[in-house]
């Protein structure tokens, strides 16, 4: 695994990035450590090396800029132990020494970026990372940063200097930012929660304060902001040069092109750079200390008048901007002292007129107050005082003058659409015949405010080419590009009379009219529309069912309101995705849904299909059998599976078929000429590539109504939420291109609300998550929930299963006594030790990846964990499992493990538990060996235990498990047991829950109990079923 790493430094105004690796972290060795004990400052020992980084960026950023990037190196303070860097919290390495942590220098080799290229490496860096590959804690903060210089540049927050030395013969132009006392106080909350390992290349002596750091981030977007100005004007022509250029000509040239010095004669430049400081801040000091300013106060036409406006001066008082004194009024005033109410302004006339100067610079119209002695107030057209309002009102403001401007301006009446719709066929919601492309009818009118437009008295407003009009008594503004946009609108939907059911929610559900740039001032239904619409805005009950008569067992209420939800979505047409959180029973809502179809509503003679991850197919058999074992159940999949006409011949005797996502694309062709009552998606986020070829041979499998299921929060990753909603209701979002044009990008990128506002309604209707800390679910929940997780083996552990049962049995059937309970209590050791891992059965260091299916299905539900924000132990018998746990988690799901086993001293044990146990930034997974992590613990922090494997005595079990669920704890505990399919570990945990005075007997005994069993029994325990092995 690699952390990326990337450092600011100022001093030469370069970004420098960098990488530790997990696995450089495994091979340190004396050797390593003498090695880095050569250089001086000594070399970090798992660094990635320069001639490594530009490659093992690749897959993550375009080689393009990676190209960009120079071979360089930075010395470092970092936490050092025992002669090495601790590895930061992203790499997750246990470090064993308890000694305290002291700053060492480490130099590291690095990647170094200009400034402009840096912005676009930042931009371009993944918010998701493959596997494998961590953002640490700096290169996330330098991407916040670059995420606030977007914003800088966007409020233009900057403005063109010469840096001059007085005396010297050259200068420097360059762009500056010029921030507002907000903005400041934005750059002093970042420089709060900078990273440490950001300053880490700072001097020893360097006194680490707010304003250092504050400065390290200006710098930054100093730099930053200035490269991309220059780089974004150095293509264009933004004046003709002459022959012989002038001193301005130059210093703009210079502010264009990445020359940026000037030189010229001391005393021409230093004449040039004091009218520039004028020209930006004209008396700047005396105008912050002044009580009052000019303020300047719009005034439309008058009804029945003539079409001019007005802009009349005022000096406002600072303290209390409701008090204005009329331009009239001051040159009433002979004296240079006017007293007003209780205030004193000195020399009023001259800071009218001084302030004018200033802001006629800003908007030259307001020359025009300049040429009569005692100016009152300027005349405009309607362009003029749209160029005002539009343009030179947030640039007076920034400059220090007030600006009062109409009402309307401030809650402006816009250019709208209104919406009628009404069933276009005679037809309800409870027919089953609606879906996203069902035709309604529909009317447009344009609106503006309450009052509707017709197409000709729009052309006319259009055809004045204004961009204010007065409209019944209402002043409007009427932008050009939503002129054109609302006239081509409306001409294509003149050749229209309907239009369908999806297009109509999208508007409805988003008050938004799509490529017509308008926004919907009302939206009119009738009949099931009305009533579809209110039940989807939740304005409106959903009927509820009641637990289906065939499920043996009971459903919670909000369960049933899960099956009331894709029942109601169902008869609408439309796809579900049902989110709730792990553990809350989507698969018992998603049977009892099925059960409820076949009694009251779907067809019976069609079968259903499930496509699931192989890690689930045995779960979602045992609960079937479980739940409904009325239902009769095909497992597609394995070398003697059904496939063409046999498969067909045979599919519909069956209610549920249950298959894999890599057979969905291996049997399409077979699975795709079933016509299946309902498909379901588990783990639906295995559809998240679009271009994946599994993704598309699952989009072409046909049936009356689509489920996804999902544990983790979809709204997080967008291109995976809209893979899942066109797999739900094909084209409901629009094309891939178009979701990521107006949704993914600018959410992702800009973190635009606005258009996260309008995907959360365009989604809330057809996705349902429930989270366990809801209200209105908490109350529902029992405080512990047990639940057993079936697994598959690979080939691989079947086959070292049967070699190892072959060999045991072979031992176990000629010998006696104590040998032979010896034997027993060997193979139940190895076979579980199979079931667990190959690795931890072979002893061997191979790697873990893709070789057992309970680790695949442990690392599956941690992922919803994690995605959740939520905590969990780990535990396992075995300690050496326990290690294999611990590295794999840390290297595949990128997040910091711990690690308790019987060996861990108790200042180490103590600190552990301690940062499992905090609030906020603990670490999130605990790996214990059952004998250490069973007593003496108290870890109400997590509230999931997951029992990798099963010691067979409850008492040691519960004692575990009582380690999260025990006084204090505040949080719902939900435990999640292991079971491999089809192997001992199942059938022993039949016996145990068969047989209630059997487990009564093994709670002092632990496995010794099996030992009893007689060799036909055993055979009988031990053999493998072959449903329990992954194709």
């Amino acid at each position: 695994m690699f952390v990326w790493h990337a450092i600011w430094d100022s001093s030469s105004g370069q970004l420098h990035i960098w990488a530790e690796s997990s696995e450089l972290i495994k091979k340190q060795s004396a050797r390593a450590k003498k090695r880095a004990r050569e250089f001086n400052p000594w070399l970090h020992p798992f660094m990635l090396p320069t001639s490594e980084i530009a490659m093992t960026l690749r897959p993550l950023i375009p080689r393009t800029l990676t190209n960009q990037g120079q071979a360089s190196s930075l010395i470092l303070r970092l936490p050092s132990i025992a002669e090495s860097p601790l590895p930061s919290p992203e790499v997750l390495a246990d470090a064993a020494s308890t000694e305290e942590p002291a700053l060492a220098s480490w130099r590291v080799e690095t990647l170094a970026f200009q400034p402009r290229h840096a912005l676009d490496l930042l931009l371009a860096w993944p918010y998701t990372l493959p596997v494998g590959h961590v953002t640490g804690s700096d290169l996330r903060f330098w991407q916040r940063m670059v995420l606030f210089a977007q914003i800088l540049l966007l409020r233009q927050s900057f403005v063109p200097v010469l840096q001059y030395t007085p005396g010297s013969d050259h200068g420097d132009a360059y762009w500056q930012l010029e921030l507002s006392e907000g903005e400041r106080e934005q750059v002093r909350l970042f420089a709060e929660h900078m990273p440490p390992v950001c300053w880490s290349f700072f001097e020893p002596e360097e006194q680490v304060t707010s304003r250092v750091l504050q400065d390290c981030i200006l710098d930054f977007l100093q730099r930053g902001i200035d490269a991309f100005i220059r780089g974004s004007l150095s293509q264009q022509t933004l004046f003709t040069r002459s022959a012989a250029p002038t001193l301005p000509e130059r210093w703009l040239t210079a502010l264009t092109s990445s020359h940026h010095t000037i030189m010229e004669n001391a005393e021409i430049l230093q004449v040039f750079a004091k009218k520039l400081q004028r020209w930006l801040a004209p008396n700047e000091a005396a105008t912050a200390q002044r009580s009052f300013r000019t303020c300047f106060k719009v005034e439309p036409p008058t009804e029945g008048g003539d079409d001019a406006w007005t802009i009349q001066f005022f000096l406002q008082a600072r303290h209390d901007p409701s008090l204005l004194l009329p331009a009239e009024q001051i040159w009433q005033e002979s004296s240079t002292t006017l007293h007003w109410l209780t205030h004193t302004i000195e020399q009023p006339q001259e800071l009218l007129l001084q302030d004018l100067g200033r802001a006629a610079r800003l908007f030259p119209r307001l020359e025009q107050g300049l040429k009569v002695a005692h100016p009152l107030q300027v005349t405009v057209t309607t362009q003029e005082a749209y160029q005002f309002l539009r343009q030179a009102v947030p640039l007076l403001e920034a400059s220090g003058f007030g600006v009062l401007v109409p009402s309307w301006w401030k809650k402006p009446i816009r250019l709208g659409a209104r919406l009628r719709i009404k069933p276009k066929e005679n037809i309800n919601m409870s027919s089953g015949l609606l879906g996203m492309n069902s035709l309604v009818e529909y009317d447009w009118t344009l609106a503006i405010g309450d009052a509707d437009l017709t197409l000709a008295e729009f052309r006319q407003l259009a055809a004045m080419k204004l961009p204010l009009v007065n409209i019944r008594g209402q002043w409007v503004e009427l932008r050009p590009e939503e002129v054109e946009k609302a006239l081509t609108f409306f001409k294509r939907q003149a050749r229209q009379t309907d239009i369908t059911l999806g297009e109509a929610l999208k508007v409805g559900l988003t008050e938004d009219v799509g490529e017509s740039g308008l926004p919907l001032v009302e939206l009119s239904a009738q009949g099931w529309i009305q009533e579809l619409i209110e039940r989807l805005e939740q304005r409106a009950t959903i009927p509820q069912i009641s637990t289906p008569v065939t499920f043996l067992g009971q459903l919670r209420q909000y369960q049933e309101r899960g099956v009331s939800w894709l029942t109601f979505l169902r008869l609408c047409g439309f796809g579900a995705c049902l989110a709730d959180d792990m553990g809350m029973g989507k698969t018992i809502q998603l049977i009892a849904y099925i059960l409820h179809q076949r009694e009251v509503g779907g067809d019976a003679s069609r079968p259903n299909l499930i496509v699931c991850p192989m890690s689930v197919v045995g779960n979602w058999y045992h609960e079937l059998q479980r739940f409904a074992p009325s239902l009769s159940v095909m497992i597609h999949h394995g070398s003697e599976r059904l496939s063409g006409k046999e498969f067909l011949a045979q599919v519909d005797a069956y209610a549920i078929v249950i298959t894999t996502y890599t057979l969905a694309l291996r049997d399409r062709e077979h699975l795709a000429a079933v016509p299946w009552e309902t498909l379901v998606l588990d783990e639906a986020q295995n559809i998240k590539n679009e271009s994946a070829k599994q993704t598309q041979a699952i989009k072409t499998l046909q049936a009356t109504h689509k489920i996804a299921l999902t544990g983790t929060p979809v709204e997080n990753r967008l291109q995976e939420l809209w893979s899942i909603m066109d797999f739900l209701n094909a084209g409901y979002l629009g094309s891939g291109a178009d979701f990521r044009k107006r949704f993914a990008l600018p959410i992702e990128l800009y973190h635009d609300a606005e258009r996260s506002n309008v995907l959360q309604r365009l989604i809330q209707p057809f996705v349902l998550r429930r989270l366990k800390t809801d209200k209105a679910i908490i109350q529902d929940l029992p405080e512990k929930m047990e639940m057993k997780v079936f697994c598959n083996l690979t080939r691989e552990q079947a086959s070292l299963y049967e070699a190892v049962v072959q060999d045991m049995m072979e031992k176990i059937d000629q010998a006696e006594g104590i040998e032979r309970r010896g034997l027993i209590l060997a193979a139940l050791t190895r076979l579980k030790q199979v079931c667990n891992h190959p690795a931890q059965f072979l002893d061997d260091h191979s790697q873990l990846v893709n070789r057992s299916g309970k680790l695949e299905r442990l690392r599956e539900m941690l992922e919803e964990v994690l995605a959740e924000g939520d905590k969990a132990l780990i535990f396992t018998q075995y300690a050496e499992m326990g290690g294999l746990l611990h590295q794999y988690l840390q290297d595949t799901l990128g997040v910091e493990t711990l690690f308790l086993h019987g060996g861990t001293p108790k200042k180490r044990r103590d600190l552990f538990i301690q940062r499992f146990q905090q609030e906020q930034r603990g670490v999130p997974l605990f790996v214990l060996s059952l004998k250490a992590g069973g007593v003496g613990l108290n870890l109400t922090a997590a509230n999931h235990v997951f029992h990798y494997d099963r010691w067979w005595n409850p008492a040691v079990e519960n004692q575990a498990t009582d380690r999260a669920f025990r006084i204090g704890q505040q949080k719902h505990v939900q435990v999640h047991k292991f079971i491999c399919s089809g192997t001992l570990e199942e059938r022993i945990d039949q016996l145990i829950e068969q047989k209630r005075d059997l487990a009564e007997r093994i709670v002092g005994s632990g496995e010794n109990w099996l030992t009893e069993l007689s060799t036909d029994q055993l055979k009988e325990l031990f053999a493998l079923d072959r449903f329990a092995i992954i194709e």
